[in-house]
């Protein structure tokens, strides 16, 4: 196994070029609303271009459990649930949730940044935003929903 930390071994940096960036292969768009996938004209699944593949990964991601489902890595989806009926408080919640966001979605190469969060409480619902951006500048803002959030001593 090579060395994590090579003491007096030259490291040479790995080139990746453009191409390498931006293929992502075929995909196919989903309507997260309906669950379902959507179908063009022809009566055919629509496809995507690369920045909303990227875009649907980002939201798919925020919405699977991580560890629930054998056919997804440890690496895949999210971790909201820990945050469920535990009486954390506000401030911890949203460092948690910060935390977890960007936890799941800079695993994916084509993410560079995930910032800009937003929170709005109601009840023990927590709605948040935020900002990400591809390793192309693409930006765009998702959100996500988390109910059964209970806030502690404040």
């Amino acid at each position: 196994m090579p060395n994590l930390f090579p003491i007096g071994e030259e490291v040479v940096p790995t080139e990746t070029s453009e191409q390498q960036i931006t293929t992502h292969g075929r995909s196919w768009k989903f309507d997260f609303e309906k669950g379902d996938f959507v179908l063009g004209p022809a009566g055919r699944i629509a496809e995507v271009d690369s920045y909303t593949a990227w875009v649907q990964w980002c939201q798919k991601a925020l919405l699977t459990p991580r560890y629930r489902y054998l056919a997804y890595s440890s690496d895949y989806g999210s971790e909201y649930e820990d945050l469920i009926g535990k009486p954390y408080t506000r401030a911890a919640i949203e460092s948690e949730i910060q935390r977890m966001t960007k936890e799941a979605l800079l695993v994916n190469p084509y993410t560079e940044s995930v910032d800009n969060f937003t929170f709005e409480w109601k009840g023990d619902s927590v709605y948040f935003t935020c900002t990400i951006t591809s390793v192309l500048g693409e930006t765009t803002t998702i959100s996500r929903n988390i109910e059964g959030v209970r806030l502690g001593a404040v």
